[in-house]
């Protein structure tokens, strides 16, 4: 076997410990990186109740606004207040009868536990 000039035994690659070190320090970034996007997904779930719960009571009021009374999910859609009715957050009465707006807002959906209340 010929070798170049210069060329000795020392420069033949990477030993086995230097490869593993790289591959050990790169499992703890890629551990490092899933556990931060998990966090922002939640973070991101939550505003996304809050969001469309903004959005229903704003529908709500410009309803009541127009026609002096409550209405459901459906009759806001019909009323094209929004485009369809919402998932994470249900409408019910709270049988006070104001002479405003007698409505509740409930968080539906499990991803909703962390927003507080509608």
């Amino acid at each position: 076997m010929q070798r170049s000039v210069g060329a000795t035994a020392e420069d033949s690659g990477f030993t086995l410990v230097e490869l593993l070190v790289v591959i050990a320090i790169l499992g703890v970034l890629g551990g490092v990186a899933v556990f931060s996007v998990v966090g922002v997904q939640d973070d991101s779930q939550i505003s996304a109740c809050k969001t469309e719960a903004a959005t229903v009571h704003t529908a709500q009021e410009a309803n009541y606004a127009k026609k002096k009374s409550d209405t459901d999910a459906a009759g806001l859609v019909t009323a094209k207040l929004i485009h369809r009715a919402p998932t994470l957050v249900t409408i019910g009465n709270t049988g006070t009868a104001h002479a405003y707006i007698d409505f509740a807002l409930t968080y539906v959906a499990a991803t909703c536990a962390g927003a507080g209340t509608a």
